[in-house]
């Protein structure tokens, strides 16, 4: 089992910033993805940004060039900047290990943390 543990996010006022950071624990022996999904009032969980064992990044479209994602795959955590905070950006955010296996040749799973809430202020 492993289990995503998040910090940060918080209140903001527009056209401010937050760091997300998540680190995950267990019996990990690989994580291919880890990023950040997250999910508004009434609407469907979406992908904000997600970086790969080798470093490739994808950002959606409403956050490219004012978030950027990190990672440190040795220790298994992922953190993520955002910048240029505006209320749209309000919402759960979830942190996501992807395609992780706890030995090498077992089978892979996805993971979510619990969620953190980000509200910005207009």
């Amino acid at each position: 089992q492993v289990q995503l543990v998040e910090s940060g996010g918080g209140l903001a006022q527009a056209g401010g910033s937050l760091r997300l950071s998540c680190a995950a624990a267990g019996n990990i022996f690989f994580i291919y993805t880890m990023g950040w999904y997250r999910q508004a009032p009434g609407s469907q969980r979406e992908m904000v940004a997600t970086v790969s064992n080798s470093g490739l990044t994808n950002y959606a479209d409403s956050v490219k060039g004012r978030f950027t994602i990190s990672r440190d795959s040795d220790r298994h955590t992922v953190t993520m900047d955002m910048n240029r905070l505006t209320p749209e950006d309000t919402a759960v955010y979830y942190c996501y290990a992807g395609r992780v296996r706890a030995q090498l040749g077992q089978m892979e799973y996805d993971y979510y943390g619990q969620g953190t809430q980000v509200t910005v202020s207009s």
